[in-house]
C-alpha cells in the first residue's frame, strides 16, 4: 500500500479485507461512510440503508469467500458498500449514471453480485435455491441472504422460510433489523422482534460454544440438533413460546450489535460452521454515521443530490407525487369513504400528509403489493373508495390480485400508478414500462394517462366518481412538462392539437405529448403539417380517436413503454380492423430491459425527444 493510499483504495478484491487487523477494519468502516456520503450527495441514491450495513458488509467479506460463497442482498439498495469492497471503488462516482455502476446488485456488473435484485423479499428464496444446488453438487459453500429494511413484511419471505426450514442446508439468513422499512415498520412482525430484543446479551459466548460443537467430528451436527430441540422444548415449557424462526425450523442467533465488527465476525464464523439453516438477527441504525440520515432515515432512504453540510436536497419544486397527495387529501376531506393505501411508500408516493390528516383512513400494509390490492378490494366491498398508491414497477407484483380479486369482481378500486415510463437512476427493476401491457390484458379496467396536473385531477374525479370498476391513473416521476401556450386541455378522453385536416398524425400519451408538440413546431417550420392525437384515456382506447386519423396518410404512434402489448399495437389493430390504408409507424421500447440513466438521456436514446421525432417523421415521409 502506498503511503498516502487509504485502506479503501487498497481493497481490489474481497480477499484483501482478510489481511486487515481489527483496528484497520474500523478505519475502513469510517472511510467507507465518508465515500458513501460524498458519492450519494452528487449522484443521488439510497444512502441511509447503505450507511447501516457498513460493518456487516465488512464482516461478511472477512468471513466468507465471495463469489464461491454466495451473498444475496434483498432489495439490492444496500449494496453500495459491497460494490466498494469487490473491486468497484474506482467507479463509485459513476453510481446510477449512464454507463456507470447500477444502484442495485447486478450479475452483469460483477461476479460478486449473485442475484439481480431491485424488488423486495426475494433473497431467502434465491439463497435457499443456491444452498440446495450446493447440497446436490456436494460442495461446502454457504448461501447467505441479507434481508432487512422492511423486506420481512413481504409474504414471499415466509413462503421461503417455511420451505427452507424443513431442509438441512448451508443457508444463513441475516435479518438486518433497523426498525425501518422505507416508511416506519408496521404490523405484528415489528412487535415480535421487539420482544426478541429483550433477551440477555450472552450472544458471543453462545456463538463460540455453538461453533465448537459443530466442529466435533462425526457427532457435532447431531449433538447440536439435540441441544436445539431440547432448548426449544424447554422454552415452550417454561416460557410458553419460542421464536417464530425456530418454529419454522431455523436456528435463531441474536440479536447482536450490527455495528460491532468483532462480534459480527464471531457470529458469522459460528453460522458458517453449521450444516443447517441459521437466522442471524442483527440490530443496526439506518443512516449510521451521518446525523441527518439518522434523524430522518425515510428521507435519506432514496434521495436526490443533497448538500452534505445541511442535508438539504438540491432539487426542489412540485411533482406529480406531491400534487397527487394534496389532491387525495382534498377528496378525503369531502368524502369519508376515501381511503389511502400504500405498500411501505407513503413518502415516495406523496401520502405523508394524508397519513397525518386522516390516520383512520390511511393504511400502510408493508411491502406487500399483492395483499394491498386484495385489501383494497375488501375495502371496496365494504363501501369505501380505496386508492392504492404504488410505483409502476411494484404494481406488477400484484397482477393476479388485480385480475382475480378486483377486476373479475368489478370492484371499485383506484390504482394511482407513480413512476410510469422511464425512471431516473434506478434502472431495469424500477422503470415503469410494463404496467400498460399487463393492464391491457385485463378486462373491465380503465386507465388514464394525464400529462398535466389539471388533467390528473380530472382523471381522479372520473376514477372515483364516474368509472364503474377498477381504474388506474398513470403518473410519471417529476413535474408536469412544458407545453405550448396555445394548448388548452379539453379533459375529454383525447385531445386533438394542431391542424385537424393534416394527413400526418402523431398519436401519443403522457409525458411524450410535450416532445411531440415541440416536434410538430419543428416540422411546421419545414412546411410539414402535423396534428397530434393526445390520448388521455388509454384503456379502452377511444374509438373516435382512431376515427380521427382514418383519413391520414401517415400515423406515428409514440409510446414510453414496452411495444409488445402496448397501446400502439392495439391502436394499430383498431386501424387495421377499420381498413386503414395509410402507413402506421410505432415507436416504443422493443422487447428489452432498459439500463439505468436519467430519463432525459433515455428519452433521447429511444427517439422520444423532439429532434428525434421530427427527424424520423421527415425520413419516413420523404
Amino acid at each position: 500500500m502506498e503511503k498516502n493510499e487509504s485502506l479503501l483504495e487498497g481493497i481490489k478484491k474481497p480477499s484483501d479485507i482478510k489481511k486487515l487487523s481489527d483496528n484497520e477494519l474500523q478505519t475502513l468502516a469510517e472511510e467507507i461512510r465518508k465515500v458513501l456520503i460524498e458519492t450519494v450527495s452528487e449522484t443521488g441514491g439510497h444512502l441511509a440503508s447503505n450507511l447501516g450495513v457498513v460493518e456487516l458488509t465488512i464482516a461478511l467479506h472477512k468471513v466468507f469467500n465471495s463469489p464461491h460463497d454466495k451473498i444475496v442482498w434483498d432489495v439490492g439498495h444496500q449494496v453500495y458498500v459491497h460494490k466498494l469492497l469487490t473491486g468497484r471503488y474506482d467507479r463509485i462516482k459513476t453510481l446510477r449514471q449512464y454507463g456507470g455502476l447500477s444502484g442495485f446488485s447486478s450479475p452483469d456488473e460483477s461476479e460478486h453480485d449473485t442475484f439481480f435484485s431491485g424488488h423486495s423479499s426475494t433473497s431467502v428464496s434465491a439463497a435457499y435455491g443456491i444452498a440446495q444446488a450446493n447440497k446436490i453438487k456436494g460442495n461446502k459453500n454457504t448461501a447467505i441472504a441479507v434481508i432487512g429494511d422492511g423486506a420481512f413484511t413481504g409474504g414471499m419471505v415466509y413462503e421461503a422460510l417455511n420451505n427452507a426450514g424443513r431442509e438441512r442446508s448451508r443457508l444463513i439468513v441475516i435479518l438486518n433489523d433497523n426498525d425501518m422499512s422505507i416508511s416506519k415498520n408496521v404490523g405484528s412482525l415489528a412487535q415480535h422482534l421487539a420482544v426478541i430484543k429483550a433477551r440477555p446479551s450472552y450472544f458471543r459466548m453462545k456463538a463460540k460454544t455453538e461453533q465448537m460443537i459443530n466442529k466435533i467430528p462425526l457427532f457435532g451436527s447431531r449433538l447440536s440438533d439435540s441441544i436445539f430441540r431440547l432448548k426449544t422444548g424447554l422454552k415452550r415449557l417454561f416460557y410458553k413460546s419460542s421464536t417464530m424462526f425456530e418454529d419454522l425450523g431455523f436456528r435463531y442467533m441474536g440479536p447482536i450489535d450490527g455495528h460491532n465488527i468483532e462480534v459480527l465476525r464471531d457470529a458469522l464464523e459460528a453460522a458458517k460452521s453449521a450444516n443447517y439453516p441459521i437466522l442471524l438477527h442483527i440490530k443496526t441504525t439506518k443512516g449510521k454515521g451521518y446525523n441527518f440520515a439518522e434523524l430522518e432515515p425515510s428521507v435519506f432512504h432514496g434521495i436526490s443530490k443533497f448538500d452534505i453540510d445541511t442535508g438539504e436536497s438540491i432539487s426542489s419544486g412540485t411533482s406529480f407525487s406531491n400534487e397527487f397527495g394534496s389532491l387525495l387529501c382534498n377528496f378525503a376531506g369531502n368524502d369519508r369513504r376515501v381511503c389511502a393505501v400504500t405498500a411501505a411508500m407513503s413518502l415516495g408516493t406523496g401520502l405523508d400528509t394524508f397519513e397525518k390528516l386522516f390516520p383512520s383512513r390511511f393504511f400502510d400494509v408493508g411491502i406487500a403489493e399483492e395483499h394491498a390490492i386484495t385489501f383494497c378490494s375488501g375495502l371496496a366491498k365494504g363501501g369505501m373508495l380505496p386508492v392504492f398508491a404504488v410505483y409502476s414497477a411494484f404494481l406488477q407484483r400484484a397482477y393476479d390480485q388485480i385480475v382475480h380479486d378486483a377486476a373479475l369482481q368489478k370492484l371499485k378500486i383506484v390504482i394511482a400508478i407513480d413512476r410510469s415510463g422511464f425512471v431516473t437512476g434506478d434502472g431495469e427493476t424500477h422503470h415503469g414500462l410494463l404496467d400498460v401491457p399487463f393492464l391491457n390484458t385485463i378486462p373491465d379496467i380503465t386507465v388514464f394517462s394525464p400529462t398535466l396536473y389539471s388533467e390528473m385531477r380530472n382523471s381522479f374525479v372520473k376514477a372515483l366518481y364516474h368509472e364503474p370498476a377498477v381504474t388506474a391513473v398513470r403518473m410519471f416521476k417529476g413535474a408536469e412538462p412544458q407545453l405550448p401556450e396555445d394548448f388548452v386541455p379539453s379533459f375529454e378522453d383525447f385531445d386533438v392539437y394542431g391542424n385537424h385536416d393534416s394527413e400526418i398524425a402523431i398519436v401519443t400519451y403522457g409525458r411524450l405529448f410535450s416532445a411531440s408538440a415541440k416536434a410538430k413546431n419543428i416540422l411546421n417550420e419545414s412546411d410539414i403539417s402535423v396534428k397530434i392525437i393526445k390520448l388521455n384515456k388509454i384503456k379502452p382506447i377511444p374509438v373516435k380517436a382512431v376515427e380521427n386519423v382514418m383519413n391520414c396518410s401517415y400515423v406515428f404512434f409514440y409510446e414510453e413503454g414496452e411495444k409488445s402489448g402496448g397501446c400502439g399495437e392495439i391502436f394499430n389493430m383498431m386501424l387495421t380492423n377499420a381498413d386503414f390504408d395509410g402507413k402506421f409507424c410505432l415507436k416504443a421500447v422493443d422487447d428489452k430491459f432498459v439500463q439505468h440513466a436519467t430519463a432525459e438521456i433515455l428519452l433521447k436514446e429511444y427517439g422520444f425527444d423532439e429532434e428525434s421525432i421530427s427527424r424520423y417523421i421527415q425520413e419516413v415521409i420523404s
